[in-house]
């Protein structure tokens, strides 16, 4: 009996080694407190522009409907206050995310551009992928209402699809995101504080509970 117990145990650790080796562990929770606190941020400096429009006397989405019944080009957008702040937050939460994930690489050994970690990145960005390019469709065509919801479904699709390669905890953050996104539907014209929620708290909350949980000590 005990030389079965044994062999059980050797098979179940062997089971949990190979678990191990083909998912991606080193993804760090300080990275999605960072990646939360760009949000955040962005959104403020979204906002302060958007009023900036209404003291103006009129507001951003009377703005965004001049484009309506024409082409936009990609290169007009880019002149956009408010693509340049999303992209800017983008870039440094991105940034951030990897200066943390590197320092986490580092501290349990496992490469950080390693056949796990492509694997994770493959499956993260391709809905990612796919979601640019419908939602820059959007943009041309000034359907803006349809953004920040567009945004939250399509990165939340990412991170189930990538969550079979790193922590399962992922799934429930895509599961979040996704949520938040399909509510966003029905509430288009509050696009901001959906967008700050889930790309802002939902980060800071996950991000808090994956370094209780596996990093504190």
């Amino acid at each position: 009996m005990n030389t079965q117990n044994q062999h059980l145990d050797t098979l179940h650790d062997i089971k949990k080694m190979m678990e191990r080796s083909s998912r991606f562990i080193s993804l760090s929770g300080l990275s999605g407190i960072a990646a939360g606190c760009c949000a955040l941020l962005g959104a403020w400096f979204a906002s302060n522009i958007l009023n900036g429009h209404a003291e103006a006397g009129r507001s951003y989405t009377d703005t965004a409907y001049a484009y309506r019944g024409r082409s936009v080009a990609t290169t007009e957008l880019l002149g956009n206050s408010l693509i340049q702040v999303a992209a800017c937050t983008f870039m440094a939460a991105f940034i951030l995310s990897f200066v943390f994930t590197y320092l986490r690489s580092k501290k349990t050994g496992t490469p950080i551009w390693g056949p796990s970690s492509q694997r994770l990145m493959v499956n993260f960005c391709m809905p990612l992928f796919v979601g640019g390019i419908f939602l820059i469709k959007l943009l041309e065509h000034g359907i803006y209402g349809l953004i920040a919801p567009g945004c939250l479904i399509f990165y939340g699709l990412a991170l189930v699809n990538a969550s079979k390669y790193t922590f399962g905890e992922v799934r429930y953050l895509g599961y979040g995101q996704i949520m938040l996104g399909i509510i966003n539907l029905w509430f288009v014209g509050y696009g901001l504080y959906f967008w700050a929620a889930g790309f802002g708290l939902l980060h800071i909350v996950y991000g808090a509970m994956m370094w209780w949980k596996y990093e504190r000590n």
